[in-house]
């Protein structure tokens, strides 16, 4: 059976926990291939908002196995806090969730680390939300990391002193102390807790599974435009959020990947620095952050807002092999007489291009738009497919036509039911 792959098409926050939350039914395993509590996945059903930050967003439904992957950073504190919230809620997600062995730990050394980094850029800061996700994937890729393995070994104490010590070099390079003391003792207790959950070579268990002929979702965190290669770098996240990512964060064969949900909302936004082609710094930027709500689901920072960027999306869609779009958040735009969408840039030497330049070259870029009617509807009202406003429908099949994606899903609301499959 094949593997699916979910991936945001934007700078993240798109709506990825929403759609993994819609699809799971259909699917026996959903893995998380990448990230770490820097995700905020949002579900929302049965009138009660749920926000996902390391478990994979399929743990609410009882027959669906659970897995994060290698490809993600843990923290052990915060993901005990998750699960914790989930028991409170009466969801019974001990015997269907697995966690890789080869998971880096995040320490609490590493977000000490995070906050040092980036009070030392200064006015260059990247964004960072500051949980240690840069520092650890440095780590890993330095060779110097812990892994969720390394807890189960006898020397553990030891080897968490030696990533200390380290850490505590980095930090006086910049005139400063880790001061993690007071966290030491609820990583340790996180740690001993880490210990009680399914630990396992999660490859194996994944391509066991696909061997047996079960169907898997793999959940990708952030957003394309946040790649570490690919992205507006050097503003991006530490991993590969595209759909590369999955292969390398699960430990499966590219030949098993068939479809690609590209997730992106009907405008754009941004958290935290970088460059944003289309960011309206005005009171329509501030209209669709009201209405939308959008304020980071891990950071509770606002959010950049902007009109929906085709260059960007363009470029997403060919580095992920997009099979099909989800459109999401089509209802915060309710109130618009015109919808405005970028369909190419303007260069400063007054070139027009659809293509999305190198970082250096995006700060100086002028957005082309080309303007549609509004829907003026209230979106949240409806229920059938067929029932969408015609401007509406007219957005979604100039989408189409300039991106040469189908889009198969609108999202009209929070809720899992104010879904609309369009085929």
């Amino acid at each position: 059976m094949p593997v699916d792959v979910l991936v945001g098409l934007q700078w993240g926050d798109e709506g990825k926990g929403k759609i993994v939350d819609v699809l799971a039914p259909t699917y026996d395993v959903v893995a998380r291939f990448q990230g770490g509590p820097n995700a905020g996945h949002t579900l929302t059903f049965d009138g009660i908002k749920h926000v996902l930050h390391q478990v994979p967003s399929g743990i609410f439904h009882p027959h669906i196995i659970n897995v994060v992957g290698n490809g993600v950073v843990l923290d052990p504190f915060v993901f005990r806090q998750e699960l914790q919230k989930l028991t409170d809620r009466g969801i019974d997600w001990a015997k269907n969730l697995y966690v890789s062995r080869k998971a880096q730990l995040i320490l609490p050394s590493h977000r000490a680390l995070d906050r040092i980094n980036e009070e030392a850029r200064g006015g260059s800061k990247i964004g960072s939300t500051l949980k240690g996700i840069g520092p650890t994937y440095q780590d890993k890729i330095g060779r110097t990391g812990l892994r969720v393995g390394d807890i189960l070994l006898p020397d553990f104490q030891e080897r968490y002193q030696e990533a200390v010590a380290r850490h505590t070099q980095l930090a006086q390079f910049h005139g400063k102390e880790l001061e993690i003391a007071e966290f030491e003792a609820d990583f340790f207790s996180a740690v001993e807790f880490l210990r009680t959950l399914q630990l396992t070579d999660t490859e194996y268990l994944l391509n066991d599974l696909l061997k047996q002929g079960k169907n898997v979702l793999a959940e990708g965190a952030q957003g394309s435009m946040l790649d570490i290669d690919f992205g507006t770098y050097p503003y991006v996240t530490s991993s590969s959020t595209i759909v590369a990512g999955a292969c390398t964060g699960l430990g499966i064969a590219p030949k098993h990947i068939e479809k690609v949900y590209g997730i992106s909302k009907a405008y754009c936004t941004r958290v935290g620095s970088g460059p944003f082609p289309t960011e309206l710094l005005n009171e329509v930027g501030e209209q669709i952050r009201q209405a939308g709500r959008e304020f980071g689901s891990t950071t509770g920072r606002p959010r950049r807002c902007g009109w929906i960027d085709l260059p960007a999306l363009r470029y997403s869609i060919m580095l992920n092999g997009v099979t099909e779009i989800h459109l999401m958040k089509a209802d915060v735009l309710d109130g618009f007489d015109e919808i405005q969408i970028c369909t190419h840039y303007r260069t400063a030497d007054g070139q027009e291009t659809d293509h999305l330049p190198d970082h250096g070259d995006l700060e100086n870029l002028t957005p082309i738009y080309t303007s549609l009617p509004g829907w003026r509807t209230d979106l949240q009202a409806v229920t059938d497919p067929q029932a969408l406003p015609a401007e509406l429908k007219s957005y979604v099949q100039f989408l189409e036509q300039h991106l040469e994606v189908p889009v198969s899903i609108v999202s009209v609301g929070p809720d899992r039911v104010s879904t609309l499959h369009l085929n």
